[in-house]
């Protein structure tokens, strides 16, 4: 059953996110993820809004859980620490 990392992030520093940017992607492509939205401020409906989110889809649960304890995802981070504030979700399809 495909598995959904769900992301939340208030982007304190732009202009300092693109080397996470860049190095997050290739972990989550290595680990079998595809981005199905990226960055996208939605249209809110209810609520407070302006946050950016995102829509991951693994192959199942541990794939995803495997990719966020990676040694590549774990390095991304540290990039982008202190130029963001990041909530992720896991859910299931």
């Amino acid at each position: 059953m495909p598995a959904y990392v769900i992301g939340e992030a208030e982007i304190l520093h732009p202009e300092r996110m693109q080397p996470y940017s860049i190095a997050v992607a290739k972990a989550v492509a290595l680990h079998g993820g595809k981005y199905l939205a990226r960055g996208s401020v939605p249209e809110t409906l209810e609520g407070a809004g302006g946050h950016k989110f995102l829509l991951i889809e693994f192959p199942d649960r541990q794939t995803a859980r495997n990719w966020f304890a990676s040694p590549e995802y774990q390095a991304a981070k540290q990039l982008r620490l202190g130029n963001s504030n990041l909530r992720l979700l896991l859910i299931d399809g």
